[in-house]
Parts: C-alpha cells; structure tokens; sequence
C-alpha cells in the first residue's frame, strides 16, 4: 500500500517532556567547555529561536567540542526521567498505519532509540535522523522526502519551537507548532506555522487537507 503522507516530528518537546533534562545536560556541556551562554531558561529557550547548533556556534560555542561533551555527558545520565507525553503516542499509532513516520531531531539517534525502546513505541516510527545524521534539520526534512519520495504537499513537520518551524519554512513543507511543548504559543505564533495545534489528536484534523 502506499503511504499517504509523510510526518516528521521533533523529539524533544513533542514526543517527550525532557526540557528539564536537556537544559541540564546542555548547561553540563557548556561548563564542560568553560562557558555559559544560558543563565536563565530564558536565554536557554532563546537557542531554539533558530537551528540549536546554528545559535550556539553564533555564541562562540566549536560545535565539534559540544558534540564530544554531549556524548560523554550522555553516558552519565538518567534516561528514565524523561517521560512521552502520553496522549501523543496513540495520535503515532493510528498515523503510523497509512503514513510514513520519522523523527528528526537536534538529539542523538542513540539517545533517542534507548529512550523510545524503554516506552515501547519505536516501532511506530520508520527512521531517526538525529544530530548524528546531520545538524540541519533543513537538510534531514529534503533527505527525507527525497528517501521516501513523498513531495513537499504531502510532507508536514511538528515541531515545538520557533527554530523547528522556520526550518521547516525553509524546506517549503506544510509546518504544524504544537503548544504542549518547549515554546509558548506567542513565540510559536511569531515563527507563522501552518497550523497551530493544543492537542495531539489535532493532528487527524489536518489529514484530510490533500
């Protein structure tokens, strides 16, 4: 059967509560490196404005050396404090059956199977291109659409900050912002979202539009 549509979801902020822990691990990253760049959650938050690794590079941060201190701080922490939010993943199940579905992510592909396997929900999705892939998410949604030969008007990302959204512009798919995750709805409004969901069940809502 042929897959209708092609759904690509951001991991931290929409399919996980982990903002908590990745300002942490980030903040241990940046001591690591002898820096701070994010005093207040704020400043933190103000990172996902645009791509993660764009903003920190643009603070002096040598994105090579982060990504070596995130994957040593990766071996010291407790993945079992990070939870789904639990309304989203039956949302995954029904997409996953006549969809395609992937993750794409500023997050380490690693990091993310080891958290969806603990949850028992990988399997809904059909690939994870982490930072490990590639660091633009710009360049994993073409990737991906290319991959699974799915055009861009079928082609919709679900992001949870300003960042994700003007990636996605970018790449000239349809971009859904979800509230439930790291940016509140005004910084989400300001990036021009195609849609602008509350709920995850709003994303059958948005099915039946091509």
């Amino acid at each position: 059967m042929k897959k209708k549509k092609l759904f690509l979801f951001d991991f931290d902020g929409v399919i996980v509560d982990s903002l908590a822990f990745y300002e942490e691990s980030s903040e241990r990253c940046f001591q690591n490196l002898g820096t701070q760049i994010a005093a207040t959650r704020d400043e933190f938050l103000d990172l996902f404005e645009e791509n993660f690794y764009v903003a920190i590079s643009k603070r002096g941060i040598d994105i090579a050396a982060f990504s070596r201190e995130a994957a040593q701080v990766a071996h010291t922490v407790d993945y079992s404090k990070i939870v789904p939010f639990y309304e989203v993943v039956p949302v995954l199940e029904k997409l996953a059956t006549d969809n395609v579905l992937l993750v794409v992510s500023s997050n380490s592909k690693k990091t993310i199977r080891k958290i969806l396997s603990r949850h028992n929900f990988g399997h809904y999705f059909d690939d994870i291109l982490g930072a490990d892939f590639m660091l633009s998410k710009v360049d994993k949604i073409v990737h991906a659409m290319k991959e699974w030969e799915i055009g861009k008007e079928r082609t919709y990302f679900v992001g949870d900050t300003a960042g994700d959204i003007r990636e996605a512009r970018e790449a000239e798919v349809r971009t859904v912002a979800v509230t439930w995750g790291w940016h509140p709805k005004e910084r989400l409004i300001k990036a021009a979202p195609d849609y602008l969901i509350e709920e995850p069940g709003e994303l059958f809502d948005i099915q039946g539009d091509v």
